[in-house]
């Protein structure tokens, strides 16, 4: 019988065994995992029972600042969080935007370690990510994969309003149950996204960090929400005719769909079948470029829309009023 070599003896050192991958996602979880806790959270529902929920939060501060999915607090009246350390916290809710599915908490406990965030748009289909949750209160989760898509959207819903939200990050590293509000990473260990919802079998979605969503972060951490504008229309996008794809050198616009009763845009003079080309001179193809436009800014300001009716090209100048979530 051959000789067997075995290459797992005692001689062979740590650093020999973990091959590049396994030491890349080793080294990010033992840099974010103290950053992320475990959030129980208790909520009163019909009846006046109370029932608990649970997900994950990621230290971002070191004054104890912490970012999670809206959707995990959601009217929720307490929670804590617990680190991996031992360590047991109260958190408040600073914070949550629903149409981004982001919310801030604070502890007031020292010495938490936050977690460096990076930048989403940085990110190439194919790059290696780890996402870290903490369902199990002392215990981390980690799974690894790749982006497997880029610029993604998910639909959201507030009680009162709903949007997309763009950009999200799609990937192949399994989320499990309690991973929402939990980090994604880099191979470099920063935060580029959280966790949010589970897309199919083995696809799971982040909602991106990247300029936009530093600026929601923002708001909430300073203000306790984030403000948009509102138009009142619905609509899609749509080819211009060739004629005027021809005279504006462009392809495609916005047609407005449906407008609500007593809105800006109808107060106005809006209609259905209109076909919006820009916002305020920005050119506008889809929905989600309006809704990349409509920040708190324009709340109160007259802004000028450029729309074709009927073949015809006419400025319509409205004041767009603050969404209510």
């Amino acid at each position: 019988m051959a000789d067997l070599t075995f290459i797992s003896g005692p001689d062979v050192s740590e650093e020999e065994a973990l091959d590049a991958y396994s030491q890349a996602v080793t080294a990010v979880a033992e840099r974010v995992a103290p950053s992320v806790g475990n959030l129980q959270v208790m909520r009163l529902v019909r009846g006046g029972r109370r029932v608990g929920g649970s997900g994950s939060g990621v230290v971002v501060t070191p004054d104890g600042f912490m970012l999670t999915s809206a959707h995990v607090v959601e009217g929720c009246d307490g929670a804590r969080a617990s680190f991996a350390d031992g360590r047991e916290v109260e958190v408040e809710i600073v914070g949550s935007d629903p149409l981004s599915d982001l919310a801030v908490l604070r502890t007031h406990d020292a010495d938490l370690i936050p977690a460096e965030l990076g930048d989403a748009e940085r990110l190439r289909v194919g790059q290696l990510v780890i996402a870290i949750g903490n369902p199990y209160r002392f215990d981390s989760s980690v799974t690894a994969g790749v982006v497997s898509h880029l610029g993604r959207s998910l639909p959201v819903r507030s009680p009162s309003a709903g949007r997309i939200i763009e950009n999200v990050i799609q990937t192949d590293a399994a989320l499990n149950p309690g991973n929402s509000g939990g980090a994604l990473a880099d191979s470099r260990g920063r935060v580029v996204g959280i966790n949010t919802a589970v897309a199919g079998i083995g696809l799971g979605l982040a909602v991106p960090i990247n300029a936009t969503t530093r600026k929601i972060i923002g708001a909430l951490m300073s203000e306790g929400r984030f403000r948009r504008s509102y138009l009142g229309i619905a609509g899609g996008s749509r080819p211009l005719p060739p004629r005027l794809a021809r005279e504006l050198d462009r392809e495609t616009c916005v047609e407005v769909v449906e407008v609500v009763e007593g809105s800006p845009a109808a107060l106005a003079g809006l209609r259905p079948e209109d076909l919006i080309l820009d916002l305020d001179g920005t050119p506008v193809n889809g929905v989600d470029d309006i809704q990349r436009l409509m920040a708190g800014e324009l709340i109160g300001k007259t802004v000028t829309v450029t729309a074709v009716r009927n073949g015809r090209t006419l400025p319509v100048e409205l004041v767009p009023i603050e969404l209510k979530v």
